[in-house]
């Protein structure tokens, strides 16, 4: 079995989750309109889904370990085409978000497990090609979710938005049950059952504060509070975690320095590349008038653009090596953030594509780096723990990257008569995330000079070169 194939099963799924959790923010309104709901109030949909991601990615190493990779990532598939199937048929709001959290369940274990997966499926020196690929669902999902979603809820109507994962999600538990070995470890131990639970309260406060930031719909005292207990509980968690042998997110990893620098780095960079979905759409409708399509027509130029890197991924990283790219490479990428905040009504929409896409080649080039560097020195009994660590990451940064976003918006809007957002309000936002995303080359600049040596073929190169050195005596 080709391990590409492989690797497309899991992308397929990656896809299917990421573009399901962008692709209803467009068709909220003739939801609330059919459900005879306030559209603010449909937002509960969105964080809702958040909060199940939030709570039950970290555990979703230990099940795999305790069940194995393929048992889990099909079931996952299951939940998550069964909450799909049960939201298009919803009739209520209380029915739309408990049918939210169950496909949350579901995208919560099928992500990191998928990624696991293609960990243990694929030799360390191919997992650069392999993890480039998977980067692309993730790049495209958010670009294409929204005007994709638009498009359904005017031709057809919003409940295919959620049916048309149907036929893909039951080819995805045909695939897996066929070529995905069922991976397990040999001894698990007992789950963390309190670390469990103070990862879920942490974490689902932190994402759900993060993402309801300036939003009318809660106040500000709520808001506070929730990231108040969420900060409080992540730290109990941390106190916990540092005490017990064999705790469900485990912090030691993070003396490891490639690893750290996926947390670390990544987590900054991603906050950069997480605000952009966000703050264009808005840029391009609100700012310059443009209709949903033209904005969704222009930003799906980050995903070509991402597309166009996979091929090139392995080679630069082969012939540069991971430490310069990252560093370099992530200030390049931030640049082209920041390229975003010179946009007006007068721009020509090809050189506002042209950024784009040349942005999006070195935006996927550093997703790809960030997300195989992880992964280099783990052992291979402690590669669930890294993918559930790396995930929780992930989910995080990208929710503190929207709040970023609207937070700067909102500063703008102060003092103001009226409440609308004007075009001149987006070009300090571009600025502050790009800034954000550019300071994650300081964290790689930390990396020792064969950072990533053991993920290309270099690691060969290097082997033969201390054998040979090994068979010359010394003076």
């Amino acid at each position: 079995m080709p391990r590409y194939f492989i690797t497309l099963i899991v992308a397929v799924a990656l896809f299917m989750e990421t573009m399901d959790s962008t692709i209803i923010a467009t068709s909220l309104p003739a939801i609330a309109a059919d459900l005879g709901e306030d559209p603010i109030a449909l937002k509960l949909a969105l964080t809702s889904y958040l909060l199940s991601l939030a709570v039950f990615i970290p555990i979703s190493g230990w099940m795999a370990d305790r069940f194995g990779a393929r048992t889990v990532f099909r079931a996952a598939i299951v939940v998550f085409t069964i909450g799909s199937a049960a939201c298009g048929f919803a009739t209520s709001l209380a029915d739309f978000i408990l049918f939210r959290v169950v496909q949350g369940i579901g995208g919560a274990m099928m992500v990191p497990v998928g990624r696991l997966v293609i960990l243990r499926s694929v030799p360390k020196d191919e997992l650069i090609s392999a993890l480039a690929w998977l980067t692309v669902p993730a790049l495209m999902g958010p670009v294409i979710g929204p005007p994709l979603g638009g498009f359904i809820t005017t031709v057809f109507s919003w409940r295919w938005i959620f049916w048309i994962n149907i036929p893909v999600g039951l080819l995805g538990i045909y695939l897996s049950s066929r070529y995905i070995e069922n991976f397990r470890e040999e001894n698990v131990p007992p789950l963390d059952v309190k670390g469990f639970f103070l990862s879920g309260i942490g974490l689902a406060g932190l994402a759900f504060g993060f993402t309801i930031i300036g939003q009318p719909l809660f106040p500000p005292w709520f808001v506070v509070t929730l990231l108040t207990v969420g900060a409080i509980s992540c730290a109990s968690y941390v106190r916990h975690a540092l005490q017990i042998p064999a705790p469900l997110l485990d912090l030691r990893l993070l003396k490891i320095p490639t690893f750290f620098a996926n947390i670390a780095g990544g987590f900054l960079f991603r906050i950069g590349v997480g605000a952009t979905p966000f703050l264009l759409p808005l840029y391009f409708q609100l700012g310059f008038g443009m209709t949903p399509l033209q904005s969704g027509l222009l930003t799906f130029a980050i995903a070509v653009g991402a597309v166009a890197m996979k091929t090139t991924a392995a080679p630069i990283l082969r012939r540069f090596g991971y430490r310069p790219v990252l560093v370099w490479n992530a200030l390049i990428a931030a640049s082209f953030i920041v390229a975003c905040s010179l946009f007006t009504a007068a721009t020509p929409q090809t050189v506002i594509l042209v950024t784009l896409l040349v942005g999006g080649f070195f935006r996927s080039l550093e997703f790809t780096a960030i997300n195989t560097i992880a992964y280099a020195d783990i052992e291979e009994h402690e590669m669930s723990k890294a993918t559930s660590f790396a995930s929780v990451s992930q989910q995080l940064s990208m929710s503190a990257g929207v709040a970023v976003g609207a937070l700067v918006l909102e500063f703008q809007r102060l003092g103001r008569d009226s409440n609308e957002v004007v075009a001149s309000d987006f070009p300090l936002a571009f600025l502050i995330v790009g800034a954000i995303c550019a300071s994650s080359a300081l964290v790689f600049m930390r990396l020792p000079k064969d950072a990533g040596a053991s993920l290309s073929r270099k690691a060969e190169a290097l082997g033969k070169s201390d054998r040979q050195r090994d068979l010359v005596p010394e003076d």
